[in-house]
C-alpha cells in the first residue's frame, strides 16, 4: 500500500478536511442555523464526518490525477513519485484515481441539512437539498479542468492554474462544509469561502518556484517562469496578507455572525503571520528556487490548517 499512500499525498488531505469541518462548524454555530435547539445530533456528526472524509478522498484523487498527467515533468522536478520510479503502473494509478473520485463523490448524495434526519430521508431528499453533492461534482470538475489536455489544462497558464486552485480548494470547499448543516442559500458561506479563495490565488504558487525546470520542459507557464522570480515573488505577496483583513470587515458590515471579537484577532494575527511569510519569500526570492520545501511553503499549509481551526473556535466560543 505505501505507494498508493504516497501517490496521495497524505500530508495535502488535512487542509481539505480541516476546511470541511471548519465550515460545518461556522454553519452552525451562525445565525443561520436551521436546527432551532441547536442540538448536536449523532446524525449532524456522522453528517460532518462523512463530507470530511469525501473531502479527504477527492483532494486524494486530485493529486493522483495530476501526477499523471505530470508523468514528464515529475521525472524532472518529483523523480521519486511512485508512478515515476515504476511503483506504480499508469494504469493502476487510473484505479486509484477514479475509487477515490467515487468514495469523494457518491457518498456526499447523503449530506443533506435539518429538517432531514435519517438516512432514508436524506436519501429520498428533494434535488435542492443536494447541494453538498453538487459541489463535490464541480470541485471534481477543476480537478480535470487544472490537469486534463482535453479540458484544456489550465496548469500550463499562470492565472487559469491559479483559479483553478483556489476555486474550489479555497471558496467551495469551505462552502461545502456549510452546506452539511445549513443552506448556502445566503452571503456569509461565500464570504468566508472567498476569504480563503483569495489567499490561495497568489499562496499556490509557492510551490511553483522550486518547479520551474520541470514546468518549463513540460509547457506549463506558471507565475515565475511567465513574469520572472522576482516579481512573481512581489505578484503573490499581498494574497498572504490583505484577505484576512476580510474577516474584521465582514463583522464590521454584518456578514459574518460568529463571535465579532475573536474574528478580528483571528484576521489581524493571519495577517501579520502573512506579512512575516512574505518577508521569508521577498528577501530573496532566488531562494525559493533553489529548495523544493521553502518554509513558506510550509507556512503556507499552516496557515491554512490555523485559519480553519481558528474559523470554527470563533464560531464556538
Amino acid at each position: 500500500m505505501r505507494p498508493y499512500v504516497t501517490l496521495a499525498r497524505p500530508f495535502t488531505l488535512l487542509p481539505p478536511l480541516f476546511g470541511i469541518i471548519s465550515g460545518a462548524v461556522c454553519a452552525w454555530g451562525s445565525a443561520h442555523n436551521p436546527d432551532p435547539t441547536r442540538t448536536l445530533t449523532a446524525s449532524v456528526i456522522l453528517t460532518v464526518a462523512l463530507g470530511s472524509l469525501c473531502a479527504s478522498f477527492l483532494n486524494a484523487a486530485s493529486n493522483a490525477l495530476n501526477q499523471i498527467y505530470d508523468l514528464d515533468i515529475d521525472r524532472i522536478n518529483k523523480p521519486s513519485r511512485p508512478i515515476v520510479t515504476g511503483e506504480l503502473t499508469v494504469r493502476q494509478a487510473w484505479g486509484f484515481t477514479w475509487v477515490m473520485y467515487a468514495l469523494a463523490i457518491v457518498p456526499t448524495w447523503l449530506v443533506v441539512t435539518y429538517p432531514f434526519v435519517s438516512w432514508s430521508q436524506k436519501l429520498f431528499a428533494p434535488l435542492p437539498e443536494h447541494e453538498c453533492f453538487f459541489i463535490y461534482i464541480a470541485g471534481m470538475i477543476f480537478t480535470f479542468v487544472y490537469s486534463a489536455p482535453a479540458l484544456g489544462r489550465t496548469k500550463k497558464h499562470p492565472i487559469g492554474a491559479n483559479l483553478t486552485i483556489a476555486i474550489p480548494r479555497g471558496c467551495l470547499l469551505k462552502v461545502a462544509g456549510w452546506t452539511m448543516v445549513a443552506k448556502a442559500t445566503v452571503a456569509e458561506p461565500w464570504y468566508i469561502g472567498a476569504i480563503f479563495m483569495l489567499f490561495l490565488l497568489g499562496a499556490a504558487s509557492t510551490k511553483d518556484f522550486s518547479d520551474i525546470e520541470g514546468d518549463r520542459a513540460g509547457g506549463c507557464r506558471t507565475l515565475p517562469i511567465a513574469f520572472g522570480v522576482r516579481r512573481a515573488a512581489w505578484m503573490i505577496a499581498p494574497f498572504f496578507i490583505f484577505p484576512w483583513l476580510l474577516m474584521p470587515l465582514g463583522v464590521r458590515l454584518g456578514i459574518l455572525t460568529g463571535n465579532g471579537t475573536a474574528l478580528v484577532l483571528l484576521g489581524v494575527g493571519l495577517a501579520l503571520w502573512g506579512a512575516y511569510t512574505v518577508w521569508l519569500i521577498v528577501r530573496n526570492p532566488d531562494e525559493l528556487t533553489a529548495t523544493e520545501n521553502h518554509p513558506s511553503w510550509r507556512h503556507m499549509y499552516l496557515m491554512m490548517m490555523a485559519a480553519q481551526i481558528g474559523f470554527a473556535v470563533a464560531y464556538l466560543v
